[in-house]
């Protein structure tokens, strides 16, 4: 029986791990909103909408759920399961199921310029025109930023869980309560219903694009904060007997409605700004006809626009035809689709300067993104700091404090690249080859360590000890092998995708006139580099930490022989 297991050894650990002093949540909510916290941030407000509105708006969350019930879900409690049953972060899980499995836990540490494109790329970001070009250097307000923002960080998690327990009451609520007043705002606003019906109206032909389902796999990395280590720092500080499977569940649900209820004002927000631009479009051109054939003010007017440039084009095509009007189609408008930066920087900032008391949105709303970040890094430094600790890294002289302040240092010199004039295109590289393919090989060594190296039958015994109760078919098919094939499917495909294409990047053009036109650009050399570079770093560990151990071994099986040559001769006997 599990329960007699209790004083049997765990995953390959003594029960000295269970018993040894370690810090405790103060509460289970704590714990629950610490690991919602963590998974809940930018990916839900800036990246999920935007994948909504690449792919046909409703139409994403069918590969999106799909890839949730069998990929998110069954991960998310694999990790919260073994953080709690072993107690450690995760590099010492890794250890405790097999040495050869080490390197698991070793994790990669996100027409003209209108106001707000020139003062984003020219004002704040002082973009250069290529990534190898660094204009005027480090920009010293974005240090500034930088050092304000890891000095909160630091604050926040100086003390581990004790302090970052504490933070998460407000880091975590708070983004919530600005998106329920942007959403009551956002619905009163003129052209909100566009952006809603947009949202809500699914296009099923883009279901047969193989990069939808690669897009709605690797949202769920991003989105619940798999493979990063986090999950399983926060679940290490747990009592041995809590319902880890509930955890997961609650914490799955809460994510994924977030993301679904935080596209709905941001959807709103952006149907107004696409409803505001079509306006305008119509205004210069009616502009431009009244001007030409001398039409009295008010004649001609937004609803009856199509009919009277229908009228003229069948009367006076020639003079008509000279004007260059543009075409002005609200979907156009609303497919103006931008991710990152881009849909919180410059799109939805242009929707909230035209709002009603717009300074007091865009506070709100900048405030918003500020938590969103400042919570899911408390997970990042976390799943840092568990596992140094675990392994007496640093002396026992050296305080938390001091270890704390070491990453985060590390972690601000790092993030330095971005302060230069080059810095966004950096970001995008790192966003790109740095987070998703190591991500799904992580995770693929996760489920093949604990359900086929541990094995699932002592893992289930686990949870039984922990839970009360043995998992159900539903996480044995997701855990043998639905989730397996379906992450080892992903990282093929995606592979197979992305090598079909060259490594380039849209870089903006310095002509001021033209700004912020875009420009395609071949990476060179040295940057390819990096990008590989960037792809193999976290994942590579894995297969040097198996060889490592495998050549220790046998260098002491070699050892052990030379020492006892009577035991080889017996056995050759």
């Amino acid at each position: 029986m599990a329960a007699e297991r209790e004083n049997d050894c765990v995953m390959g650990e003594n029960t000295d791990v269970l018993m040894e002093e370690r810090p405790k949540w103060d509460n289970k909510f704590q714990y629950v909103l610490s690991c919602v916290g963590f998974a809940v941030g930018l990916g839900n407000i800036w990246r999920f909408p935007y994948l909504c509105q690449t792919y046909g708006g409703g139409a994403f969350l069918i590969p999106y759920l799909i890839a949730l019930i069998f990929e998110g879900i069954p991960l998310l409690h694999l990790e919260l399961a073994i953080g709690q049953r072993i107690r450690k972060g995760s590099i010492g899980v890794w250890n405790s199921i097999s040495p050869y499995l080490g390197g698991v836990g070793f994790i990669k540490e996100c027409e003209q310029a209108t106001p707000v494109d020139y003062f984003w790329y020219r004002k704040t970001l002082n973009i250069s025109p290529d990534i190898t070009v660094n204009g005027d250097g480090q920009q010293w307000w974005l240090i500034i930023c930088l050092v304000v923002a890891w000095l909160i960080v630091y604050s926040c998690v100086l003390k581990g869980i004790e302090s970052l327990g504490k933070a998460v009451y407000f880091t975590v609520t708070f983004p919530y309560l600005v998106l329920l007043i942007l959403l009551v705002q956002g619905l009163t606003l003129p052209g909100a219903l566009h952006g809603l019906v947009y949202l809500i109206t699914p296009d099923l032909t883009v279901l047969s694009q193989p990069r939808v389902w690669l897009d709605a796999a690797t949202q769920i990395f991003f989105s619940m904060s798999l493979g990063f280590g986090g999950l399983i720092a926060f679940s290490s500080y747990n009592p041995p007997k809590n319902d880890c499977e509930v955890d997961a569940v609650t914490v799955a649900i809460i994510n994924s409605i977030t993301s679904i209820f935080a596209s709905i004002p941001i959807f709103s927000i952006l149907g107004f700004k696409a409803t505001a631009a079509y306006w305008e479009c119509l205004d210069k051109n009616i502009l431009l006809i009244s001007n030409e054939f001398e039409i009295q003010d008010g004649n001609v007017t937004r609803e009856n626009y199509f009919r009277w440039v229908d009228d003229l084009n069948a009367t006076h095509q020639d003079r008509i035809s000279v004007l260059t009007l543009k075409n002005c189609v609200l979907k156009d408008f609303l497919d103006q689709s931008t991710s990152g930066t881009g849909l919180a920087f410059i799109s939805f900032t242009e929707a909230i300067v035209r709002m009603p008391v717009s300074q007091v949105w865009s506070i709100l709303f900048f405030i918003m993104l500020f938590n969103l970040g400042l919570s899911s890094m408390f997970g990042n430094i976390e799943g840092i700091l568990t596992p140094l600790l675990d392994l007496k890294v640093f002396p026992k002289c050296v305080p938390k404090e001091i270890i704390t302040a070491i990453i985060c240092l590390v972690s601000f010199l790092i993030a330095l690249i971005f302060t230069t004039a080059s810095g966004n295109y950096w970001l995008t590289i790192f966003d790109n080859y740095g987070t998703a393919l190591p991500l799904l090989i992580i995770a693929f060594f996760e489920l093949i360590g604990v359900i086929y190296v541990y094995g699932i039958n002592k893992f289930c015994d686990d949870l039984e000890f922990m839970t009360g109760r043995r998992p159900n078919l539903y996480w044995h098919v997701t855990w043998r092998f639905i989730s397996p094939l379906l992450l080892f499917s992903v990282f093929v495909a995606y592979v197979a995708i992305e090598v079909q294409h060259r490594l380039s990047y849209e870089a903006w053009n310095p002509n001021y006139v033209e700004f912020p036109k875009k420009e395609e650009k071949d990476y060179t050399s040295w940057v390819v580099f990096i990008c590989v570079f960037l792809v193999t770093l976290p994942s590579m560990f894995i297969p040097l930490t198996a060889l490592y151990h495998l050549i220790r071994s046998k260098f002491r099986r070699h050892r052990k022989r030379a020492e006892n040559p009577c035991d080889n001769i017996a056995f050759q006997l």
